[in-house]
């Protein structure tokens, strides 16, 4: 415990410790000063032995009390010191909405350990990237849910993500919901930038809002979109539910991916192809690195000072010393 404490702090004015010379210096003096022959009596009783008592014994303690408070009092000099480190962000980040598909079909098993789990992987790594940025979650299926509002409390948009899985919405395929929905969580945004990370493995099928009426609108809001197709080529197996329990079987690969190229161009993003779990991480590695946020971090540096506990140790020293020639090993004329 003592060493953690003492790891901790530093010395503004360490060449103090030179004066540490002094002490074996003035340990010399006093050995040669008492090494003088003290005037002796002759005693006829025997019993007179028991003058060599214990304060012959520890005479020299109060000269070593005197030497510790004088060590404690250059340590103090020295001005020991414990430092803080503060971060200051400022500056303009970026806010985004990550849109990603739960639809049955998330589940096939083309991606380790499915597509969904794969994609739920790179956003958690995507998000502890993006330090500055405000970040939100929508996902859709048959329709569209904002599972978590844009924040910068990135430990609550990780946790949100962790919670997504397949069977929370109505199943399908309803892309021009859930690119809505996440343009309705952007519109009123003030940051200049805003981006919405569409992920999808099929065709849109469903929802209340067409994905061209939803891509006329981010438009409008000059919001950014990127597109992500998700799947192999040709068939990928897939978990599907039949009276004999799960059971596995190969379903067709079908992106509509002349929809995610359109809304990708006219928004001015950017549409990708993962057909693993490498690949779609380096998409998000690339939309990281295409997104940057103009970010300043200034580091201010804070000193606390920790000199009087060995000031107050030096003096209780002292006191003792002090207390002890004048009492116990006072002497007399």
């Amino acid at each position: 415990m003592l060493f953690d404490y003492f790891n901790h702090i530093s010395f503004s004015q360490p060449w103090f410790f030179l004066l540490f010379a002094v002490i074996p210096i003035l340990v010399v003096w006093y050995a040669l000063k008492n090494n003088v022959q003290s005037g002796s009596i002759i005693l006829s009783d025997t019993s007179a032995k028991g003058l060599s008592s214990w304060k012959n014994v520890f005479r020299h303690f109060p000269f070593i009390l005197r030497m510790l408070a004088l060590a404690f009092i250059i340590v103090a000099i020295a001005r020991p010191q414990t430092k803080y480190d503060l971060q200051q962000t400022d500056g303009e980040g970026v806010d985004i909405v990550l849109c990603i598909d739960v639809s049955g079909s998330m589940t096939a098993q083309d991606f380790q350990p499915n597509r969904l789990e794969a994609a739920k992987a790179v956003a958690t790594d995507f998000v502890n990237k993006r330090t500055a940025d405000r970040i939100g979650v929508v996902i859709f299926a048959g329709e569209s849910f904002t599972q978590c509002p844009i924040t910068t409390d990135h430990a609550v948009l990780i946790s949100a993500i962790a919670n997504i899985h397949n069977g929370l919405l109505e199943d399908g395929t309803a892309i021009g919901s859930g690119l809505g929905t996440g343009v309705d969580r952007l519109r009123t945004s003030p940051a200049k930038s805003k981006v919405i990370i569409l992920l999808t493995d099929g065709e849109n099928n469903g929802g209340l809002i067409d994905p061209k009426t939803a891509k006329e609108i981010a438009k409008t809001f000059g919001i950014k979109v990127y597109t992500i197709g998700v799947g192999t080529d040709g068939y990928a197996p897939q978990p599907v539910n039949t009276p004999l329990g799960v059971q596995m079987q190969n379903a067709k690969v079908s992106i509509d991916e002349k929809l995610l190229k359109e809304i990708a161009g006219e928004t001015g993003g950017k549409y990708f192809r993962a057909k693993d779990n490498e690949s779609l991480s380096n998409i998000y590695n690339e939309i990281n690195t295409l997104e940057k946020s103009k970010v300043e971090i200034s580091s201010i540096t804070r000193y606390s000072e920790k000199f009087f506990p060995f000031v107050m140790a030096a003096l209780a020293l002292l006191f003792i010393e002090q207390l002890l020639k004048f009492t116990v090993f006072k002497k007399f004329p």
